[in-house]
């Protein structure tokens, strides 16, 4: 496995499963990554996820493909495993739709294992929801941390909540402890290309690829004006990384779990069942850690 520059103690290492909608669009890359570099993770395996049929009818499958070139690319291909997630969304909130990745979950929250287990959810909760749909007993075994869904209290169309509405009232109603990271707090992490050029294009094989796969992103979005904009981006899913480095214990508040309507709004209907919602992440301190990572790892 990858050499670290510094030890973490043992007691201290988490267990970590990363869910991913890889080949959506250019962030997805950079948090693997960042997560694959980060010594505190015991990463048990990467869950390829759909994003919907928008664009493409094999979402699932292009995201599995994905994160394969990535592991190539970091040397590591054999020591992650892979665990293909569910190819579309639950069809209610009744009926689970079983793949290896829900499988993989259900696996590693029964486990003996003392350490604690995070699972980051970089696209839709498809797979989270189904593992507890078909095993209710993990909800108190995992903690689920979620980059998805719009600003509170109202709630607004937001990308991977819209890829499966069913899995998140799933979530939101079990007992499973959730971390939202929302569309407003996410966007947050702004970078510039000509950031990326001269802190990640630099470092090997992986570091001119994640630069070059979001330049290309870019032109292959072109004929839209308004977004990307142009010499900028938002890492967006790496605030899941972040905060499990450092929870940002200010940077958030507990409140009751909404229900999500099919218009991606908000109603609250109840008390009890609380979850951490964020409204700060430290952009700094989060692509910082990632540069010098790749930087440890991969520079010259």
């Amino acid at each position: 496995m990858l050499q670290h520059p510094f030890e973490v103690p043992e007691q201290k290492k988490i267990r970590l499963i990363i869910n991913t909608d890889a080949k959506n669009e250019a962030d997805d890359q950079f948090a693997i990554v960042h997560a694959l570099l980060t010594p505190r993770f015991v990463v048990k395996g990467i869950i390829p996820a759909h994003f919907g049929e928008r664009r493409t009818t094999a979402s699932m499958q292009e995201s599995d493909d994905e994160v394969v070139k990535l592991l190539e690319l970091m040397n590591l291909t054999g020591r992650i495993g892979v665990f293909k997630g569910a190819e579309k969304a639950i069809p209610n909130e009744q009926t689970p739709v079983m793949s290896e990745g829900a499988e993989l979950i259900i696996r590693e929250a029964l486990s003996d294992d003392p350490k604690p287990l995070y699972v980051i959810f970089l696209g839709p909760l498809t797979d989270l929801a189904s593992a507890y749909l078909k095993e209710p007993s993990i909800a108190g075994r995992l903690t689920a941390v979620w980059i998805g869904g719009g600003a509170w209290p109202n709630g607004e169309p937001e990308f991977n909540l819209s890829n499966d509405i069913n899995a998140a009232n799933v979530v939101f109603q079990s007992d499973i402890p959730l971390w939202v990271i929302p569309r407003n707090v996410y966007s947050s992490i702004r970078v510039s290309i000509a950031e990326l050029a001269v802190k990640v294009k630099p470092c090997g094989a992986i570091g001119a690829y994640l630069y070059q796969q979001l330049v290309d992103f870019n032109h292959q979005m072109g004929g839209n004006a308004r977004w990307p904009k142009g010499e900028m981006w938002s890492l967006g899913d790496s605030p899941a990384v972040s905060v499990l480095l450092d929870d940002h214990e200010y940077g958030y508040e507990i409140v009751p779990a909404p229900r999500v309507t099919k218009d991606m709004h908000y109603v609250h209907h109840q008390k009890d069942r609380l979850v951490r919602w964020y409204h700060f992440i430290d952009p700094r301190f989060t692509l910082e850690d990632m540069y010098a990572k790749l930087q440890f790892h991969y520079g010259s």
